[in-house]
């Protein structure tokens, strides 16, 4: 894997709606923008990329976390994402994505039994991407339907991938639309 930048992100929330929070809600971007292997060609095994996303997914993990100092185990909601430049595939985001990136990042934020939300797109150089985020042990947790935007001005290139793994130390600021609330979870199926 061929490294150009990692960027590292904290967002602080203090007042929401006029309010002073008691405790601000954080979210933290760990960003990697490699170079696409597979740029500008057809690749029938994407092995590599699968290969690729299983690193990213420990080392963005554990690098988010430690941008919120804070115990893996306080992490509370979490999602990923990647924008490939524009002589790349989707199905590139997706072999870094999906196969092999989540049980390293699970493993970063301790447990991390409900699905990694994501999102993927195609896109040059500033392009932005909405990093969607739910609580990690249970999907159906209404107050943690979140998302962080992520966006580097100079990837990705035509051909990097931007992978993005956000985690946060709480739900949105002020929830109040009901649903289940974090306390009330089973944590046996990752949905309640």
């Amino acid at each position: 894997m061929e490294i150009r930048k990692l960027i590292t992100i904290v967002e602080e929330t203090r007042i929401e709606g006029e309010k002073s929070l008691a405790k601000p809600v954080r979210k933290a971007a760990a960003v990697a923008v490699i170079k696409n292997p597979f740029a500008g060609k057809y690749q029938e095994d994407l092995t590599e990329l699968m290969d690729i996303g299983e690193e990213l997914g420990g080392l963005l993990g554990q690098r988010a976390v430690a941008a919120l100092g804070i115990d893996p185990k306080e992490v509370e909601s979490y999602g990923k994402a990647a924008i490939v430049g524009e002589n790349g595939e989707l199905e590139h985001a997706a072999a870094i994505l999906h196969p092999k990136l989540g049980k390293p990042f699970r493993a970063a934020v301790f447990e991390g039994k409900a699905i990694i939300p994501s999102a993927k797109k195609r896109g040059g150089m500033g392009t932005p991407i909405d990093v969607p985020l739910h609580f990690k042990n249970a999907a159906f947790v209404r107050s943690h339907y979140d998302a962080m935007e992520v966006r580097v001005t100079d990837a990705p290139r035509a051909d990097e991938i931007l992978v993005a793994l956000v985690v946060t130390d709480a739900g949105r600021p002020l929830p109040r639309i009901g649903g289940l609330k974090k306390e009330e979870i089973k944590g046996e199926d990752g949905l309640r």
